[in-house]
């Protein structure tokens, strides 16, 4: 494995790492339906502001989502739609692992 590949596993890892808690995963399942406002990101998961500020703040870092400030309101939308084919794909996973026992 050479270094360009080395770093490309890591990318991707890295953007797995962002999207495997389920929190986020709540999150970018919210925004896969349109952009959201954090505060009704707060509202959907009864948790505070500020652990929604750092969830979103770790998929914004692993380019899944972007925001766009509107006064002092933060809206959240899918970077990169195709996130969710991926979801998806882990569902049809679970539901095959469910067959087979």
């Amino acid at each position: 494995m050479d270094n360009q590949e080395r770093h490309i596993l890591r990318t991707r890892a890295n953007v797995l790492k962002a999207l495997a808690h389920p929190a986020r995963l709540w999150m970018v399942g919210q925004l896969e339906r349109g952009e959201r406002c954090v505060c009704e990101l707060v509202e959907g998961l009864d948790i505070d502001f500020s652990t929604v500020s750092k969830h979103l703040l770790v998929l914004k870092n692993a380019g899944i989502v972007e925001d766009d400030k509107r006064g002092k309101q933060v809206f959240y939308s899918l970077r990169i739609p195709c996130v969710m084919n991926f979801m998806h794909c882990v569902d049809a996973v679970l539901e095959n692992a469910k067959l087979e026992t």
